[in-house]
C-alpha cells in the first residue's frame, strides 16, 4: 500500500494501535459537531476496517495520519468514494478528520494537498470533490486553501439525512486535474 509523506506528516496504513485513539476522536462531540452524532467504539472500529479494505483494494484511500518525528496518530486524510447517489456521483472525495488537539496547525491542508497530488498523479483522477455541511466553516476554509472552488448551484441536501436535519444542506467544492496542475 502507498504511503505518503509531507514535511511534517506521514499518511500510512492503519495499525492496531490506531483503534483506541481513533475511537476517542470519533466520540469527541467537538470533532463530530458537523456529523449526525459521535460514534460508538464498535462503529469507529468498523470504520477503520472498511477504510483498510478500501486502501488494500484501491491502493489509495483514507490514510491514517501521524506527525512525523513523534509518531502521534492525529486522525485521517485521503481519498474516498462517496457511497450515496447525488448529482456529482460517482466521484472521488478528498476528506479529513483530525483530533481536536491537532487543529490549527495546518495539518488538514498539508495532508489534503498530498492526497490531491497522489490523486492527480499516480491515481490518474480527472476531478476530486469535497463536501461538508454548510455550518462547517473550518473544513470549507481547508477546501479553499487547497485550491478547490465552490459553486452555489452544486450545493445539495445530503441523501442520508432526513429532511429538516440541522446538517442536511451541504456545500460541494471541486478541483480538476487541470486546475491542480495550474497551481503547481
Amino acid at each position: 500500500m502507498t504511503e505518503l509523506t509531507t514535511d511534517r506528516l506521514l499518511m500510512r496504513a492503519w495499525r492496531e494501535s490506531d483503534y483506541e485513539p481513533f475511537a476517542a476522536l470519533n466520540s469527541d462531540p467537538a470533532v463530530m459537531e458537523h456529523f449526525p452524532a459521535p460514534m460508538t467504539r464498535a462503529d469507529s472500529d468498523g470504520l477503520i476496517d472498511r477504510i483498510s479494505t478500501f486502501l488494500d483494494e484501491r491502493g489509495f484511500g483514507l490514510w491514517a495520519l501521524e506527525v512525523r518525528g513523534t509518531g502521534q496518530f492525529i486522525g485521517f486524510t485521503g481519498l474516498s468514494v462517496p457511497s450515496f447517489d447525488a448529482h456529482f456521483t460517482p466521484a472521488v472525495e478528498v476528506g479529513w478528520r483530525l483530533s481536536k488537539d491537532a487543529w490549527g496547525n495546518g495539518y488538514a491542508s498539508e495532508a489534503a494537498r498530498a492526497a490531491l497530488a497522489y490523486g492527480f498523479g499516480p491515481a490518474g483522477l480527472d476531478e476530486v470533490v469535497s463536501f461538508t455541511a454548510t455550518t462547517n466553516k473550518p473544513s470549507q476554509r481547508v477546501m479553499e486553501r487547497i485550491g478547490m472552488t465552490h459553486d452555489d448551484a452544486d450545493d445539495f441536501d445530503h441523501p442520508r439525512l432526513e429532511q429538516g436535519h440541522r446538517l442536511e444542506r451541504h456545500v460541494l467544492y471541486r478541483i480538476s486535474s487541470a486546475q491542480w496542475e495550474a497551481r503547481q
